[in-house]
């Protein structure tokens, strides 16, 4: 059976990716229309250099590829490959049909890894750089994946600040521990979001150009096309390198630039998987405890049996396909591994599937998350509820000094409360009933000292430390200065697919 298939039939296969989740601004990234365009654009920058250098290419030729960049048949290119077995030549050939005049100075002098591995790396519309750096026809011209997470956490800021003082009760171990505030909480997700974004830029600051290299990297054909003028081909690396956007290009490669390149840039976005993940994780656990919601639209239904259910489908999402794009790291960490000395033709196959979806897959989890995001509800009055439960058994410590400041032995005065504990706990436990500790402190006689003060000492706003500085702290301090170059494209909202 022959491979492939009509992608656009239900017959046939289609990455849930593409079809359900990911925007379809990233889809175009990945298709086939927006790479081979890219392969044409490496070619006409190749082919402009080398006539600038000297080398006998008209201007006519060069006309004549800037004519045809986008016209492309993709039929003629399928049949070409099916034919030569080889999909860069199959698309010189292509090229070189509609470029009659030009076809003898297509990919002049090149490899295959100059269009392949160059796409992966041209800031405008890499496959590398697609999450980070990426500018679209007619988008707000800022890195896509960028001003996604920029637009998350701009959101979840907003949430923390006016949240900064609510108390909520805190867990360790998911077991009841002191207060927090809904804010503070917020800002420990921030936080990892935050240390997200400063890594993407700083992988996408730090991308280099393949560049010129030929076949093994050593530049032997081009010295060859300009009679051994290493000047020249120092220029034609240059040129072309500065025409793609790049300040710099590798000075050494095999065939391909490093495959620990792909590490470096999927370790940071399976990094971004695992703090989404924690998120979400975490939203899905005050859901059950019935504190905060996702968004929940009026006609959407949790469950095909139980019509009272309100599942948090969007994190369970994020927390799924935040799984898969951790995942993704072990491909070019073995990729790169195996490159046998100049290259090996394994990792082909491999980054085709590895890097489109960890691209495509991050694109989701960071639209999911913004639209999360954008319409969280908090219940305070549960909240409440829990907090008075708990805050009981926290407050004993207060208690004890306050009895002990109004002449109190505190030895006699912890017994009293461990045994009153005791038994507020077994009603709690063994009956399921409420946290009645203070009512048993306020019928105790031995604490009528302090009674007139158990408002005072059992206020919750007392129990969460500076949560509420931090969070004002952290934002103006940390948050703020990190966003404000996105401040532009604030105001996009998230739209999920499906």
């Amino acid at each position: 059976m022959a491979a492939g298939g009509d992608y656009g039939s239900p017959d046939s296969y289609r990455s849930p990716l593409a079809s359900r989740y990911a925007s379809p601004e990233m889809c175009f990234v990945f298709s086939d229309r927006y790479k081979f365009q890219t392969w044409r654009q490496l070619w006409l920058w190749l082919a402009e250099a080398e006539q600038t250098l000297g080398l006998p290419i008209t201007d006519e030729q060069i006309q004549e590829m800037k004519s045809n960049l986008d016209n492309i048949d993709f039929k003629m290119a399928a049949e070409e490959e099916k034919r030569l077995r080889h999909d860069v030549m199959a698309h010189v050939h292509t090229f070189g049909h509609c470029c009659p005049k030009a076809a003898g100075i297509i990919h002049l002098g090149a490899t295959s890894c100059y269009v392949g591995d160059n796409t992966g790396l041209i800031p405008s519309s890499g496959v590398i750089t697609a999450h980070c750096s990426l500018r679209l026809p007619g988008s707000d011209n800022s890195p896509v994946s960028v001003s996604q997470l920029a637009r998350v956490i701009s959101r979840l800021a907003d949430f923390a600040k006016e949240r900064a003082s609510l108390p909520t009760l805190g867990f360790t171990h998911f077991q009841p521990a002191q207060l927090t505030t809904v804010g503070k909480r917020c800002c420990l997700w921030i936080q990892d979001l935050c240390m997200d974004l400063q890594n993407l830029k700083r992988v996408r600051d730090d991308l280099r150009f393949r560049g010129v290299k030929g076949t093994t990297g050593t530049q032997a054909s081009f010295l060859q096309l300009f009679e051994g003028d290493d000047h020249k081909v120092e220029q034609l690396d240059k040129m072309v390198t500065e025409k793609a956007g790049f300040k710099r290009a590798f000075i050494i490669t095999g065939q391909t630039y490093t495959r620990k390149v792909d590490i470096e840039v999927l370790s940071v976005l399976a990094s971004l998987g695992a703090s989404v993940h924690k998120i979400c994780t975490d939203i899905r656990l005050l859901a059950n405890l019935k504190e905060m919601e996702e968004p929940f639209e009026k006609q959407q239904i949790g469950s095909s049996a139980m019509p009272y259910k309100r599942n948090p489908m969007r994190s369970e999402r994020c927390c799924s396909l935040a799984r898969h794009l951790m995942t993704l790291v072990m491909d070019p960490l073995q990729t790169a591994s195996v490159q046998w000395f100049e290259r090996t033709l394994d990792d082909s196959a491999n980054r085709r599937i590895c890097l489109a979806e960890a691209f495509l897959t991050a694109d989701t989890i960071l639209n999911t998350l913004q639209n999360i995001s954008e319409g969280l509800v908090v219940y305070p009055k549960v909240i409440e509820r829990r907090i008075r439960q708990e805050l009981p058994f926290m407050a004993t410590e207060n208690i004890i000094m306050a009895m002990v400041k109004a002449g109190g032995s505190r030895q006699d005065c912890h017994e009293k409360i461990r045994v009153l504990s005791q038994q507020a706990a077994s009603v709690v436990k063994q009956e399921g009933g409420d946290n009645d500790l203070i009512e048993r402190i306020q019928a105790d006689a031995y604490f009528s000292p302090i009674h007139s003060q158990l408002d005072r000492l059992l206020d919750p706003s007392s129990f969460t430390g500076r949560a509420c500085q931090q969070v004002q702290r952290f934002l103006e301090e940390e948050v703020y200065p990190l966003l404000k170059p996105y401040e532009s494209v604030m105001k996009v909202k998230a739209e999920l697919c499906l």
